[in-house]
């Protein structure tokens, strides 16, 4: 079990970029594509208690602004949860962490991440 408590300088970066292109593509009422960059965020700060909950606090309110009962009914326990998880190392790797999917299944990290992640360790 690896505890982990601050993401490593060189990952942030990358994780703030996913971010930046989320709240960017909402801006456009491209909802679609601004997901998929909280999803690639949220494989890359999953390991990391703070930037894990601050993901799915940015799911939630993605969440609350399209009015997705599901998504905030789903974010919720992922919120309070989700950087305790990250804290103790028990985390489902690859997950993206939505309410569309397990919360506690892992999933495949897409290749480009992957290499990412593990460059900038």
């Amino acid at each position: 079990m690896k505890i982990h408590t601050k993401m490593p300088d060189r990952l942030t970066p990358f994780f703030l970029k996913e971010l930046e292109i989320a709240g960017k593509y909402f801006s456009m009422n491209d909802f679609r594509t601004s997901w998929y960059h909280l999803e690639r965020a949220h494989i890359l700060g999953q390991p990391y208690p703070y930037h894990h909950t601050l993901v799915h606090w940015k799911m939630l309110l993605f969440g609350i602004k399209i009015k997705d009962v599901r998504e905030i009914i789903g974010q919720i326990p992922r919120l309070l949860v989700g950087g305790v998880k990250s804290f103790v190392g028990e985390i489902p790797a690859g997950n993206t962490g939505g309410a569309n999917v397990p919360p506690l299944e892992s999933m495949e990290i897409p290749e480009e991440l992957k290499k990412i992640i593990e460059e900038n360790k």
